[in-house]
Parts: C-alpha cells; sequence; structure tokens
C-alpha cells in the first residue's frame, strides 16, 4: 500500500479523531458547569441551547463514523471484486486461447489486438512484418469464429458479463424449490 493509499484511508478517520475531541471539549466544559454549580435554573438559556448543540454534534459524530465505516468496507470489497474480474478475465482469456488452439504467437496477437493496438502497433511491439501480424489476426478471427477485432472482444465482454448473470442465477434458488 503506498503512502497516498494510507493517507487516503486514514484521513477520513482522522477528521472522526479531530470531531471527537471537540465534542469531548465541549462535554466536559458542561460538566465542570454542573459541578462547579456554574448552570442557570431557566429553560431557556445558553445552557440548554449549548447541551442542544452538543447532543446534535454527538449523534452526527456517531453517523459521521458509522458512514465512513461503510463506505471505506464498500471500496474494500469493490477493490476486490475488480481483482476477482481481473483474475476471470485472464482466466477467460487462456481458456478461449486453448480452445482455439491458437500458437503462442497468435495468443500475443489477439492479446495486443484486445488491447486496442492497431496493426503497426503490434509489429512493432512483436518485432514482425505488419503482413505477418495481418495474416495471424486472420488465422485468430477465423479459430474464434468472429469476422473481426470488434467481434472478438464483444464476445469475452458478453461472456464476462452474462456468464457472471448465469452463475448468480444458477446460486439462487427458486422460490417454488423452496416452497416444496
Amino acid at each position: 500500500m503506498s503512502p497516498f493509499d494510507r493517507w487516503k484511508t486514514a484521513w477520513p478517520w482522522l477528521l472522526i479523531g479531530l470531531q471527537s475531541a471537540c465534542v469531548l471539549f465541549l462535554v466536559s466544559e458542561e460538566a465542570m458547569d454542573l459541578i462547579l454549580g456554574e448552570t442557570q435554573t431557566t429553560l431557556i438559556g445558553a445552557d440548554v441551547l449549548e447541551n442542544l448543540v452538543i447532543i446534535v454534534l454527538v449523534v452526527s459524530l456517531i453517523g459521521s463514523a458509522l458512514e465512513v465505516r461503510r463506505v471505506m468496507t464498500r471500496q474494500k470489497r469493490l477493490e476486490q471484486q475488480v481483482k476477482v474480474a481481473s483474475g476471470a478475465f485472464a482466466n477467460l482469456l487462456e481458456e478461449h486461447f486453448e480452445s482455439w488452439r491458437l500458437t503462442p504467437s497468435e495468443g500475443d496477437v489477439a492479446l495486443l489486438a484486445l488491447k486496442g493496438f492497431s496493426i503497426a502497433e503490434m509489429a512493432s511491439v512483436r518485432k514482425t512484418a505488419e503482413g505477418t501480424v495481418k495474416a495471424q489476426c486472420n488465422a485468430i478471427y477465423r479459430k474464434a469464429g468472429v469476422s473481426g477485432r470488434t467481434q472478438l472482444l464483444s464476445l469475452f465482454i458478453d461472456e464476462l458479463l452474462y456468464g457472471a448473470l448465469d452463475e448468480q442465477k444458477e446460486k439462487a434458488v427458486p422460490v417454488a424449490e423452496t416452497q416444496s
């Protein structure tokens, strides 16, 4: 974790700590007033207003702390989901490349094509001729059963999106099964 990530995680808690110190100061000041007998006896006075402010501050402090915790927990969960999705995409690529029987060179070209590299860029990165890359792309599209790069990418996006939805449907227990 980088120093920036640590600061990004710590600053909300530092603010909560600062708010807590302020609330503690106000509560202790009010307690000292009560102990020393410096409170007013009228219901409508500065002490009633101070007590109301202290109560609102305490409630808002608790609410803020709960919200910060909820947001940070959600952020951590989303980061984990991105890592899982990234790994799932890599596995999906590998499975398809194997099932299409792509050569290692074709696999490299397919990966570069999915990343959006042009034919010239792929040739430069792979240190081969553009004609070789074009031939490899045509072989990849033929083996994958698609007509071009857009359909190739669409194939993976559809499988990731709808494959995840199908997995969720499989995990869900239908209402009719739970009632029988």
